[in-house]
């Protein structure tokens, strides 16, 4: 009977962190809900179906079904995408910076009519922002104009403390060129390939 009971505790668990990241791969769901080796974890995985669903890159990745969102009252459908990397990648982060109870994905930062901008995820620890950003395929104008905004947002006095903003990119070159480009602030930028 506790078995049963902790079995179906962990089927919960796994099934929000689902509906709450939207894509995640074996080794995060190990990570994530103490799953062991890969073989107990795609077991784990096998018996959430048909909540569930996966695709192949690099390793399994999984993602709720239509059955799956009903069941935890996740409204936003996923598929099968190589937009699946930009979440993994922000999806790593969020395990590395320890899981934090107030994250949230895409959020909308607005100053009156001045600045209006979406950062990929951010959380309050310790009354200070992390604001995440995801650069997986994105052009570097692109990231260019996001952190001129965040700038505009820092001298504006938006933020009581100032944030602390932290990148994941692809390569070394796009590394260095984000710490480049944000100079002055409070900036970290990680691989993705740190994490894998």
């Amino acid at each position: 009977m506790k078995q049963a009971i902790k079995k179906e505790q962990r089927h919960e668990a796994i099934l929000s962190s689902l509906a709450k990241l939207d894509y995640l791969t074996r080794s995060q769901l190990q990570a994530l809900h103490n799953l062991g080796s890969a073989r107990n974890a795609s077991r784990v995985m096998k018996s959430l179906e048909p909540y569930v669903t996966k695709f192949l890159d690099g390793e399994a990745v999984y993602y709720l079904t239509k059955e799956g969102r009903e069941r935890t009252g996740a409204k936003k459908v996923r598929k099968r995408t190589i937009q699946a990397r930009h979440f993994i990648m922000r999806n790593d982060l969020y395990i590395a910076l320890g899981c934090p109870k107030n994250w949230r994905n895409e959020v909308k930062l607005v100053v009156k009519d001045v600045v209006s901008i979406v950062a990929d995820a951010l959380f309050v620890k310790d009354g200070r922002y992390y604001i995440i950003e995801v650069d997986n395929q994105q052009k570097m104008s692109v990231n260019k104009a996001k952190i001129t905004k965040y700038r505009k947002m820092v001298e504006l006095g938006v933020f009581k403390t100032e944030p602390r903003f932290v990148w994941i990119t692809t390569t070394e070159y796009k590394r260095k060129r984000l710490l480049e480009l944000c100079k002055g602030l409070d900036a970290k930028v990680y691989l993705a390939s740190e994490f894998h």
